[in-house]
C-alpha cells in the first residue's frame, strides 16, 4: 500500500508566533525549521508533500526531497485538503497528516491502518497533532480549537473506524512557552 506524509508548513519567518515572548525571532525561525525537518525525515521512506505558500519554504521542501504543494486557499484545513489531494493524485492509498512542530517525531509507520482513521491528540487532548486516513476518504478536516473531538466526529460521519493513539513523542507540539518547558523537561529526564 502506498503511503504519503502531508505536512503543512508556514513560512519559517512567520511560524510559531505564539512563542514570540519566549524566544527571539531567530530562535523561533530556527526552531520551526528544525522541527519541520524532523517531521519530514520521520516520513521516510514515504513520499512527503509539504504544503506551503511561499517560495523559500517550497525550496526548502525540495532540498529535503519533499514535494512542495502550493496552498491556494487560506487556512490549515484547506492546506491539508490540498496536500491530501496531491498525494492521492500521485497514487497514495493512505495519507498521514502531521503538524510541522513535533520536535520528538521519529516515525509515523505505526499509525497506518488500512480502512481506518488514526488520531494522535496533543498532550492536552484538545488538538490533533497527527491524523492518518485512507486517501480517498470523504473526511472533513476540522483543525482549530477542539480539533481532536471534531476529527473523531468526522471519522464517524465518514463511516470509518477511528483509532486513538496516545503517543508521547507525537503528542508534544510547540505552541507555547509551557510546551518549550515540557520539551526541556523530557530531554533532561531521557536516559
Amino acid at each position: 500500500m502506498e503511503v504519503a506524509l502531508v505536512v503543512p508548513v508556514k513560512s519559517f519567518a512567520a511560524a510559531k508566533g505564539r512563542l514570540a515572548g519566549a524566544v527571539t525571532d531567530g530562535e523561533r525561525e530556527n526552531l520551526a525549521r528544525t522541527c519541520a525537518a524532523r517531521v519530514v525525515d520521520a516520513g521516510s521512506p514515504w513520499a512527503v508533500y509539504v504544503v506551503c505558500d511561499d517560495d523559500s519554504t517550497a525550496e526548502w521542501a525540495e532540498s529535503l526531497g519533499a514535494h512542495p504543494v502550493r496552498q491556494t486557499e487560506p487556512g490549515l484545513n484547506a492546506a491539508v485538503a490540498s496536500g491530501v489531494a496531491a498525494a492521492r493524485e500521485n497514487g497514495a492509498a493512505h495519507v498521514v497528516v502531521s503538524h510541522a512542530d513535533l520536535p520528538l517525531a521519529t516515525s509515523f509507520a505505526h499509525l497506518v491502518h488500512p480502512g481506518e482513521v488514526t488520531l494522535v491528540p496533543d498532550r492536552h487532548r484538545d488538538g490533533t497533532n497527527v491524523l492518518a486516513l485512507p486517501a480517498d476518504a470523504e473526511f472533513g478536516f476540522r483543525y482549530g480549537p477542539g480539533s481532536f473531538a471534531a476529527h473523531v466526529e468526522s471519522a464517524g460521519r465518514a463511516g470509518l473506524p477511528c483509532r486513538v493513539v496516545d503517543d508521547t513523542s507525537l503528542s508534544l507540539d510547540l505552541d507555547t512557552a509551557d510546551d518549550l518547558d515540557e520539551l526541556a523537561r523530557r530531554r533532561t529526564s531521557a536516559p
